[in-house]
């Protein structure tokens, strides 16, 4: 995992691409991480992909209520060569939760892009299937979100409801 020092060198790298796409960097507890501009987080990640961090290791969505912006979105990236992990983080308002999908660089995001889609509601744009992956399509709200009622209605699959509620009663 790359040092604080390293971490400092590879965020000035991706300023000296494109000047606006990094805010930040966290290094804590030997975790390095990048702070990103939502609209430069495709290309960082195409950057680091080139770089070598070529494995994405997870991909997943963060409620920062009441902070605004609210909405995180981390992705791990691993250096499988040198066994540098990376964490780029990128936060957006709820009013306006989109971020550029990264399917096309790391086709294994297709389902955690789903995932933060269906719990925090992030729409990732570009991206081949965005729909809801652990709800019902015409479920109401975002459950991983901090402000989401608790004890709600309870869901109902009904595409098998005969077959696994008859054999019940």
């Amino acid at each position: 995992m790359p040092d604080a020092t390293g971490l400092e060198l590879t965020a000035q790298e991706l300023r000296d691409a494109d000047a606006e796409s990094i805010l930040g960097t966290v290094f804590h507890r030997g975790q390095a991480t990048l702070l990103v501009n939502p609209s430069s987080v495709h290309g960082v990640l195409e950057r680091l992909q080139s770089k070598g961090y070529s494995f994405l290791a997870s991909l997943h969505g963060c409620d920062y209520y009441p902070e605004e912006p609210r909405l995180g979105v981390l992705y791990e990236l691993l250096d499988m060569d040198s066994v540098d992990r990376i964490t780029v983080k990128a936060r957006v308002h709820t009013d306006a939760p989109r971020l550029a999908s990264v399917v096309d660089m790391f086709p294994g995001a297709d389902f955690p892009e789903r995932e933060v889609f269906d719990m925090f509601g992030v729409v990732f744009d570009g991206h081949p299937d965005m729909r809801r992956i652990l709800m019902p399509e015409d479920y109401e709200g975002h459950p991983q979100r901090r402000d989401f009622p608790i004890g709600g209605e309870p869901v109902l699959f009904t595409y098998n409801e005969e077959r696994s509620y008859g054999k019940w009663q």
